[in-house]
């Protein structure tokens, strides 16, 4: 196991953390994105639709996840 890897439960397979960085930011910007267009109404049919709380979180979630997007990929090129 190397710097920088995940061990799997119950096996002694590894998962880079650059992967698993970057599939919960790209999760975090699709659900932030969500919540932007339902606070400003472009996506109704939700209790969110309309509030402008939500258009806010999903704002500060979408940038969390493009954060988390940029140390994945900054990750992957220090390790390869």
């Amino acid at each position: 196991m190397t710097d920088g890897d995940l061990r799997l439960p119950g096996t002694e397979r590894t998962v880079p953390l650059h992967w698993v960085l970057l599939g919960i930011g790209i999760v975090l910007d699709v659900v932030g994105l969500i919540w932007v267009l339902q606070g400003v109404n472009i996506l109704p049919g939700s209790f969110m639709t309309g509030d402008r709380f939500w258009a806010y979180a999903g704002g500060v979630l979408a940038i969390a996840g493009m954060v988390l997007v940029a140390l994945a990929m900054r990750r992957k090129a220090d390790y390869g």
